[in-house]
């Protein structure tokens, strides 16, 4: 399953609705306002890569107030105790 960690650079001000509006996109699991360089980071899984692509360039990426984003892809997912998680 892909998965990925945006960070969201948004117009001053709309953090926090950003953050609201990217928690209620399909495939979400959470977003965070931040502080420092970005303002919101947002974790995506998708089943498809298709899916996950569609989130972020037709959705997260169209969202007014949104300046720009940074999208990490997820190579592996490790649980707290230590365990790769498949």
């Amino acid at each position: 399953m892909p998965s990925a960690v945006v960070l969201i650079n948004c117009e001053i001000g709309r953090e926090a609705s950003i953050a609201d509006s990217i928690c209620a996109i399909e495939g979400v699991e959470r977003a965070y306002t931040v502080y420092g360089v970005y303002d919101v980071v947002a974790i995506i899984d998708s089943a498809t890569m298709e899916g996950l692509e569609a989130a972020l360039m037709t959705k997260v990426r169209a969202l007014p107030g949104v300046r720009n984003t940074v999208t990490l892809m997820v190579s592996r997912d490790c649980v707290r105790t230590g365990r790769a998680k498949d």
